[in-house]
């Protein structure tokens, strides 16, 4: 499947984690693979793949126009691209032969916007969102216990107001998904070593809400989730 992408890290065994990272407006993978740096000493046994945009947007790459982009249209534009990246999901789930339940969706801005929507449309497309200064075009209407949803926001973003990720965690806490958020200070619309270290704390040592879930029915957890139970 031809799409533009940067390989971060391919270990010389099979993957037995993937995770894959979307980038804002104008930016590019090789950029956003530069996030994806940070992962590498934590994740030794992951693919790591920082995927570009399906159209050009100046020097860089987009997933969707943002010219006359409105609360009313934003949904659409989304949804008419979401089979595009659903597919890429799947592409590399398939080349890496790595599930879904070991899959996480790490993204910025419009790449976070991607990586929220993708889950709700397809809600075993991985297990876990890491989504940096994004928001979802518009707020869902159901939640799935086995998606970790780990919203991380600028509380000085002008682009993308840390608002929508306080109404976001609020639905899906009513939902009752599973959700946390973390607003770092006097940050904008950036990622900076605060975000980063939040996003590798979530998925090192958070337990997913669905652990408990299954404990609780007599269930055990999967051993190929992203998480290290220690």
């Amino acid at each position: 499947m031809k799409h533009d992408h940067f390989v971060v890290q391919s270990p010389l065994a099979p993957a037995k984690q993937l995770l894959l990272l979307f980038h804002g407006v104008g930016d590019n993978p090789v950029s956003m693979g530069e996030i994806g740096s940070w992962f590498v000493p934590h994740f030794p046994d992951a693919l790591i793949v920082s995927i570009g945009g399906i159209e050009a947007a100046g020097a860089g790459r987009q997933w969707f126009s943002v010219d006359g982009v409105t609360e009313e249209n934003r949904q659409q534009r989304v949804d008419a691209v979401m089979p595009q990246f659903i597919d890429i999901v799947r592409y590399w789930q398939q080349q890496s032969g790595v599930s879904p339940l070991a899959t996480a969706l790490i993204g910025f801005s419009q790449g976070a916007i991607m990586a929220l929507e993708g889950m709700k449309a397809q809600p075993d497309l991985a297990s876990r969102v890491i989504a940096f200064n994004g928001r979802y075009a518009s707020l869902p209407e159901n939640a799935v216990s086995a998606q970790a949803i780990h919203l991380i926001h600028g509380g000085e973003d002008r682009v993308i107001d840390m608002a929508w990720a306080v109404n976001a965690q609020e639905a899906l806490l009513q939902l009752g998904g599973d959700v946390t958020l973390d607003i770092v200070d006097d940050l904008g619309h950036a990622i900076d070593d605060r975000s980063i270290e939040l996003a590798l704390n979530h998925l090192r040592y958070t337990v997913p809400k669905h652990y408990f879930d299954e404990a609780l029915s007599g269930g055990k957890p999967n051993d190929d989730d992203i998480i290290e139970l220690l």
